[in-house]
């Protein structure tokens, strides 16, 4: 492990890395300021971008749109009250009544600072803390690792939406996209329709983009509203920038939520929102004047930026030592890295060790480039939230036909209409569709998997996952308790609610 890590410096003494990292992050920026826009569009949009270019360029793009995107949804929270992303939510609680204040140039760098402290720590523990997971991932065999898929698939689901029916459904129909075409152990076709371009399977750029792209479009389209956000943003009455003392007065609080964010970036579906959320409240809490807490207080903003930010990079070591995303960002991610010829799970760093360890590093690298453009791009995205919905979404709308045509054929993008316009009618029956997403990427490593354990079972398959390995049955137990729960929980509560 330690030779690759000292290899994977040599790769990055190259600058074009840290070229497409600074437009990634750039890109994730504005889009993550723009409500109405979300991070995981941009990505998608993108990701035949990272496809043509090689490893070391394509993923850290790709990576630092993710980046950008988290930090950027603050701005517009802060300046008028709208979340860009759903990360940025609990920085809506203080945001304003900053601004209100005279106080929106330090919550502003207060959200920078705090955003890539968490971000820059977190990544490094992610550094130091995936070489001894990878080892001990590689001690389990694949019935421990279809058990520990199988479960996070379901956590996944039912954390991901206010009803884990629904999350089920998804994941079901995601699994379900994810087997059409041909079977690899026996060379025949399933599920085609007797349609000869879905013999390969759906790829995953037109599933991408007519998942999270076009229904981001048609909602944009939808709405009567000249722009993403109507309110007039007066740069003028911003204020005085953040000071040394009131930045090391919150220096606690970014390192408690930081703490907090890397914790909940390791474990697959809870995500941003969840670690923000906690952040805030845990600052909260901690403070020797909760009372100010809403009415605009700098930990306010410390607390839940800090945590969001802190769970880009953990998120990466369950993608990269099993093969689980945690969330639709890393789901993408994880198509990129089988895209360029690097299948994410306990074999990676033995066989592509040098590489990935650069990419790491690249990322923890990333977050000097972050601070710096964060700081300069500042005033230009503050004001760009104003930008007219007449001027992005054709462009929007242009890089996903074109994204799709670049990787694909014309079948292709008949195919992310069509998903495109399914998916708009889910969203509006209120269905998240990360779930769906995250099982089509695991739906080949689950069939994988399941074939080389009923290999090893010689046809026993029960009693050699639930007596002869007990890890897998752990997890499969938890799976089916916690399956049973997300079925008979609202009955039973609804039950115990009724009078006597």
């Amino acid at each position: 492990m330690l030779d690759a890590f000292f290899q994977g410096f040599s790769l990055l003494l190259r600058w074009d890395t840290y070229l497409y990292i600074s437009a990634g992050l750039t890109v994730g920026m504005f889009v993550g300021a723009m409500p109405g826009l979300t991070t995981i569009l941009a990505m998608s949009v993108l990701l035949p971008i990272s496809f043509k270019l090689e490893p070391m360029l394509g993923i850290p793009f790709l990576v630092g749109v993710y980046k950008g995107g988290i930090y950027g949804g603050s701005i517009s929270a802060i300046l008028v009250g709208i979340p860009g992303t759903g990360a940025s939510i609990a920085t809506t609680f203080d945001g304003p009544a900053l601004t209100r204040k005279g106080q929106g140039r330090k919550a502003l760098e207060m959200a920078l600072f705090s955003s890539t402290i968490g971000d820059t720590l977190s990544d490094i523990f992610t550094l130091l803390a995936i070489g001894p997971i990878a080892i001990i991932t590689l001690l389990i065999g694949p019935p421990e690792v279809f058990a520990v898929i199988i479960f996070s698939l379901i956590l996944i689901a039912s954390v991901s939406s206010e009803s884990g029916l629904k999350g089920a459904i998804a994941a079901f129909l995601g699994l379900g996209l994810g087997f059409i075409g041909t079977d690899a152990a026996t060379g025949a076709t399933r599920m085609t329709f007797d349609i000869e371009a879905l013999s390969g399977g759906i790829p995953l750029i037109p599933l991408a983009i007519g998942v999270f792209a076009l229904p981001e479009v048609l909602e944009a389209m939808e709405s009567r509203t000249l722009r993403f956000i109507s309110e007039h943003v007066n740069l003028s009455k911003t204020g005085e920038r953040l000071r040394w003392t009131e930045f090391k007065g919150s220096i606690r609080t970014i390192l408690r939520s930081t703490a907090i964010g890397t914790g909940i970036g390791m474990v697959p579906g809870v995500g941003q929102v969840v670690a923000a959320f906690i952040g805030y409240s845990a600052a909260k809490r901690a403070s020797n004047h909760p009372e100010t807490f809403g009415k605009g207080e700098l930990d306010g903003i410390a607390g839940p930026e800090a945590a969001n930010n802190a769970v880009n990079g953990p998120t990466l070591v369950p993608l990269l030592t099993l093969g689980i995303p945690g969330d639709n960002v890393t789901a993408i991610l994880l198509g990129a890295f089988v895209a360029h010829g690097m299948r994410p799970g306990p074999q990676i760093f033995q066989e592509q060790g040098p590489l990935i360890y650069a990419l790491l590093i690249a990322i923890v690298f990333a977050n000097i480039l972050f601070i710096g453009l964060g700081y300069i791009l500042l005033k230009p995205f503050a004001r760009a939230i104003q930008l007219k919905k007449a001027y992005l979404v054709p462009i929007i709308l242009a890089l996903a036909f074109v994204g799709t045509l670049s990787t694909g054929s014309n079948s292709d993008v008949i195919l992310m209409v069509i998903i495109g316009i399914c998916s708009y009618i889910l969203r509006k029956f209120q269905f998240d569709l990360a779930p769906l997403i995250i099982a089509f990427v695991l739906a080949e490593p689950i069939e994988y998997r399941l074939s080389q354990t009923m290999l090893y079972a010689k046809g026993s398959v029960l009693n050699y996952m639930f007596i002869q390995r007990p890890v897998a049955s752990v997890f499969l137990l938890a799976a089916i308790i916690w399956s049973l729960y997300l079925i008979l929980g609202p009955w039973l509560r609804r039950r115990k609610a009724q009078p006597a």
